[in-house]
This record gives C-alpha cells, structure tokens and sequence, in this order.
C-alpha cells in the first residue's frame, strides 16, 4: 500500500499513468491521426485538441473510465485492492476504503470485473489440463437436488499444470455441460497439443474427437473422487475459489453476473507471480476495453 499511494496516492500522479498507458508513443487524433496537439482544462478534467482538425477528447474519453465522476485516485484504489487482495474483495468492503456510496463501490467493482472478464476471454491452455464440471450456488428449498437444482449455476473449470503437476494457469467458462457446449470450450479455450484429463462425464468425450489426448477416469461420486491425484490441481482451485466467495459475499446474483466473478479469479490467479506489474497491465486493459455504462453492467449474462 506504501510503494501504492507513492507512485499512484495522487491525481496528478494517476493522470501521468493514464496518459503513459493510453498514448504511450504521443497523443494520436482518433479523428484524423494527427499528432500535434493543445492541451487545456474543463471542470479540472484534462483535454487534448488536435491541431489539425476540431476533434477534442478527454483523458477517460473511450475507456472504461468516461463519464465518471469518480477521482482517478478512487478507481486506482479500487484496482489496486482488487488486484492485490489473495481472496476477493465486497462491494461493501470497497464502499468503505473509497469513501463512497454502495451503488457507486458495486459499479465500479462491475466494470473493472467486466475488464478483467474481457482480458482473459482468450486464454488459451495447452500441455496437460486437468477438466471438471463445477456449479456455483446451492439447491433451493424444495427444490430439485444435486446437479438438477435450478439455483445451480454450472460452469467448466480448467487447470493447465506443470511436469511437477502444480497449478500454472486456469480457465473457467459459465456454460452448460453438452457436447456442443464443451467442444466449443475445447476449440476456444485450448490449443494442441493438449491432454485432456478428465472424470466420465460424457461431454467431455469431445476432446479426443478434436485433437487432444484424453485420459478419462470414471470415478463415480463421493469423496473418493476428490482424492485421486490426477485431479488434485483442478480440485484444489475450485475449493479455493469457493471458499473466497463464500467467505466474502453474503449473496450473489450468479445467474447474472458468475462469469464476471470467475474472470476477476481467473485474471488475478493467471498473473499471480508478477503482483508487482498487475495493477499497471489492468489500467492498460482498463484503457483499451471501451466505455460500459450502467445498464449494461446490470443487464442478465446468457451462458457463454
């Protein structure tokens, strides 16, 4: 937090890092490319003028940022602790180190989660990949029970391991467990050559049909499953993530907003070994993911 508030503690400061991330080879014209420019401000916000036509544009114009009213110090803070934190962090939890209103913690947690969900829609694994089906939520009341349980959310956790068999990197995918569903998993998220290491779950079948290696184990249900070695990476993970979800969130809507959930895990677990340069590669992803307003943020996610 102190090597933090030096480099980023002041507005000045994140302007400089903005402008360092957007234009890092001088200011472009969007309109016309022209490079010459003016600079000025408007209600203490920095703008650019092109010399060679009347085409102004802010600092946050184009980026994740436009339209907020928000300091950039408040959302700078807001992706340090986001990016930093082991376990996840509430949107009730940011409300008080912003110094903010709920509403405005929870849609800036949304919109830095959708960058980081969009940073990571084409990761690619490859080599030996452990495969699972996993859900997010628990049955209801008199509901069905097990898999068939309608406030189950079903998404695909994939692990990518080491020649030691450590957790490298991970995918993960909210769709529904078919064919179909999982071949396009398959075509989008990994690349050969690949070993596919999964349970007997008929869709993943698929794999060997594409390309890929498939070692299948058919292990049947209960606990004796969990402790079968060549699924230890992808079990660990998904007991990580869900015992941070629950140890953080009182409820969430996991119908609309789990793949923005497991891209905020999946992104910072990917860059877990470099905790030094992952605030300043998400203000470039921040930079170049385009503006989001509210009702998109809130609107109902489909399975991918």
């Amino acid at each position: 937090m102190a090597e933090f508030i030096q480099r980023y503690g002041t507005d000045d400061k994140c302007e400089q890092a903005l402008v360092a991330s957007r234009w890092a080879d001088g200011f472009h014209c969007e309109a016309c490319g022209g490079q010459a420019r003016s600079t000025f401000r408007r209600d203490g916000r920095l703008y650019w003028q092109c010399a060679d036509c009347p085409h102004q544009t802010s600092l946050i114009s184009g980026t994740i940022f436009q339209a907020s009213k928000l300091p950039l110090s408040r959302w700078f803070l807001a992706m340090h602790l986001l990016t930093q934190a082991k376990n996840n962090v509430s949107a009730l939890e940011l409300k008080r180190h912003l110094g903010v209103c709920y509403r405005t913690a929870w849609l800036v947690k949304h919109k830095l989660l959708e960058v980081m969900r969009l940073r990571e829609e084409d990761r690619q694994l490859t080599g030996r990949v452990e495969i699972d089906d996993a859900y997010l939520g628990g049955e209801r009341s008199g509901g069905k029970p097990g898999r068939g349980s309608e406030n189950k959310i079903p998404f695909v956790a994939a692990v990518q391991t080491t020649e030691s068999g450590h957790p490298h990197l991970v995918c993960f995918s909210q769709r529904p467990f078919t064919k179909e569903s999982i071949s396009d998993f398959i075509g989008h998220s990994t690349a050969l050559p690949l070993t596919l290491v999964s349970d007997g779950l008929g869709c993943f079948k698929v794999a060997a049909e594409m390309g890929a290696v498939h070692d299948r184990t058919v292990t049947g249900g209960g606990k004796a499953c969990v402790a079968l070695d060549q699924f230890t990476a992808v079990n660990i993970l998904l007991g990580n993530l869900k015992t941070a979800m629950s140890g953080t969130y009182h409820a969430i809507k996991f119908a609309k907003y789990a793949a923005r959930y497991l891209g905020e895990v999946q992104y910072r677990f990917n860059r877990r070994y470099d905790l030094r340069s992952i605030l300043g590669r998400l203000i470039k992803a921040a930079v170049a993911t385009g503006p989001i307003c509210e009702a998109s943020i809130r609107v109902a996610e489909v399975h991918r």
